[in-house]
């Protein structure tokens, strides 16, 4: 069957490949992998036709996974609007990333375990986005994070590779365990994990309470707020998005398949698909909504000082994901995966982007030795431009359609949250032009900053890579205007169905086509978000092309401000002196005193120095005398006849 082969394909690409690498080769490597993916996104065009647009929604159940009891979980396959709309978005995204990824992993010795990790990880984003059941969710959920961990990682020789694999599995284990929590939560409150049963039953249990650490909690706060630590670890939110940067360790295709359609936006699908259980917890879409907006600011902040061009848009890719969970946050679902789509978009954009620039600049990253290269890569310059104003939410490309409608939906939610979530999302339109226009100044414009054997090698990605860039480029232009009425138009109450449950008390979305005046322009422009990025655009203008030398005369005079921005607020300081270094040190002691002079020095370190000291003390009895030996005898002589004596005289 189609849909089930759409999910299947990448599995079966994945474990050919990584058995048959050797027979396969590179080249029957990569035709394996990309062709089955390639057929995958075709399917998924397909497939988005039937159950979003024509409204064919189905389950599949292929096989009972689970039966211990009356506790039975099926493996079943959920295609709604929901669904439909991330399979499209995985697979068409992950397709693109797959042929580029030929042409930039060319020269690797390693090409059939890449592509073995590459349709890994797609075949565990779409088994989590297909899930009926919590569990089926979490195994995905686990899936793309050990893949993540292989692909970070998977220059293992080099020391900052596993160290940033390391740290991205540690951090999301955090979250991980928070949600491993919330789905236990989930299933003692409705003896269920599969979403029908408990979207059935959640109303019922509103008002419901239960004991937790001691406290009379409400039921549904507590389990939302379990599920809400696990999206924020997946998708990088404040506090657990150290890990997000650090992953651009892994190859450039990598960043762009973790950072743009699939292990990032895990979180964000995760609360919509819960929308249900989260709509009746309105203080946990509250707190989404108030770190979403930190997280947009504060990685945007980020964004401004950094030198290398992967960890400009990773952080970036920080930001928009705090979009989109201030959307969820102010009940905006539709607008929070209309701005997860075109963000996929984009944002693979800019990385494929960037890779190309690396590939032309013999695999330089830091932007302060680029400059004056346009001319040389002009396909990959326009691919940056549109991914750039796509980025920054220009009229009318398609990040401006969605972002625009989550300032409005924010704004239109009033309360504290929604107010808060505006505002900074205002100033974070003018954030992200800045940083994106300066990006784009010092990479292609100005004076080389680049030696001249670099320069001289500087030309155009082969159209394995650029190709790709056109497709999505096309994505970045055109997908916002084409989904906007669907998504969250007048068309969109039809197109969810459903997939998406949105209180009417929580109308933020619907009251957004109502918007006053000095909030849109137009039905379709926003002024003040606008207004913000024209003015970001200006000053990176007139910083980093026409007085170049203004920005480090501004960091020469606030150097303190600006080593804060450099050093990330010193979150990575911060939890290396709060958690890193005492559990190195209770892990030390615990070595130390508790296996080393505890277990081992009484257990078998012990029991072998007190052998060694018996059997030395043993061997200082061989003198090596005969009169020695003949005095040992007579003495045992004189024992052994003593004891006869004493036992018959008892």
């Amino acid at each position: 069957m189609l849909y089930v082969a759409t999910i299947f394909l990448p599995l079966i690409g994945a474990v050919a490949v990584g058995l048959l690498g050797r027979w396969t080769g590179d080249r029957g490597a990569q035709l394996i992998t990309c062709g089955l993916m390639v057929l995958s996104g075709l399917f998924s065009l397909v497939i988005f036709r039937e159950v979003a647009l024509d409204g064919n929604a189905r389950t599949i159940e292929l096989f009972t996974w689970i039966h211990s009891g009356e506790f039975e979980v099926s493996w079943a396959l959920k295609f709604d609007t929901l669904t439909a709309v991330m399979v499209f978005v995985v697979s068409v995204v992950s397709a693109l990333i797959h042929i580029y990824s030929i042409g930039y992993m060319a020269k690797d010795p390693s090409i059939p375990r890449f592509f073995s990790y590459l349709n890994l990880f797609t075949f565990f984003m779409l088994i989590l986005v297909t899930a009926n059941n919590l569990i089926q969710l979490f195994f995905g959920w686990e899936g793309v994070g050990l893949c993540s961990y292989l692909l970070i990682g998977f220059w293992y020789d080099r020391a900052s590779a596993n160290t940033a694999a390391l740290k991205a599995f540690v951090v999301n284990r955090i979250g991980d365990f928070g949600f491993a929590l919330g789905i236990l939560a989930v299933f003692y409150l409705f003896s269920s994990v599969a979403f029908e049963t408990i979207f059935t039953a959640a109303p019922a249990q509103a008002g419901t309470t239960f004991e937790f650490l001691g406290l009379e909690v409400h039921a549904l706060t507590l389990i939302c707020l379990l599920l809400l630590i696990g999206a924020m670890g997946k998708s990088a939110q404040l506090g657990l998005h150290v890990w997000l940067p650090d992953a651009m360790e892994g190859p450039t295709p990598v960043s762009a398949l973790i950072h743009a359609a699939t292990m990032v936006t895990a979180g964000v699908f995760m609360v919509v698909r819960l929308s249900p259980l989260f709509e009746l917890a309105p203080s946990v879409l509250a707190a989404a909504a108030i770190i979403g907006a930190l997280t947009a600011f504060i990685t945007a902040t980020i964004a401004l000082v950094q030198n290398d061009i992967k960890r400009v848009i990773a952080y970036s890719t920080c930001s928009q994901l705090g979009y989109m969970f201030f959307a969820v946050g102010v009940s905006a679902y539709g607008a929070a995966i209309f701005h997860l789509m075109t963000h996929a978009f984009f944002k693979s954009l800019l990385f494929l982007g960037s890779g190309s620039v690396i590939h032309a600049m013999s695999g330089e990253r830091d932007m302060r030795q680029m400059g004056g290269i346009w001319r040389r890569i002009p396909l990959t310059y326009v691919a940056m431009c549109v991914g750039s104003l796509s980025l920054i939410g220009i009229p009318f490309f398609a990040g401006y359609y969605s972002k625009d409608i989550i300032l409005e939906s924010a704004w239109e939610a009033h309360g504290f949250a929604g107010n808060f979530a505006y505002i900074l999302g205002v100033v974070v339109a003018f954030l992200t032009a800045f940083y994106s226009y300066r990006m784009l100044f010092m990479t292609f414009h100005g004076d080389s900053r680049a030696g001249e054997k670099v320069m001289a090698h500087v030309h155009e990605s082969p159209k394995v890579m650029t190709v790709p860039l056109i497709i999505l480029s096309v994505g970045a232009i055109f997908s916002g205007y084409l989904g906007y009425d669907l998504f969250v138009g007048d068309g969109g109450e039809g197109f969810w169905r459903a997939s998406i449950l949105a209180l009417p008390s929580h109308d933020a979305l619907a009251d957004t086509h109502y918007a006053s005046w000095y909030i849109k322009i137009t039905p379709y422009i926003q002024i003040t978000p606008l207004v913000m990025a024209m003015l970001g655009i200006l000053l990176a203008f007139i910083t980093y092309s026409k007085f170049p030398g203004l920005a480090d005369s501004a960091a020469e005079r606030f150097p303190r401000l600006h080593a804060f921005l450099y050093n990330k607020w010193y979150f990575d300081e911060v939890y290396d002196r709060l958690f890193v270094r005492p559990t190195l040190v209770l892990a030390r002691g615990l070595w130390k005193s508790g296996d080393g002079r505890l277990i081992d020095g009484i257990g078998p370190d012990g029991i072998a120095a007190s052998v060694l000291r018996v059997g030395r003390r043993a061997a200082a009895l061989q003198s090596g005398y005969v009169y020695h030996y003949a005095f040992a005898m007579i003495i045992g002589v004189v024992g052994f006849i003593s004891w006869h004596l004493y036992g018959s005289m008892g």
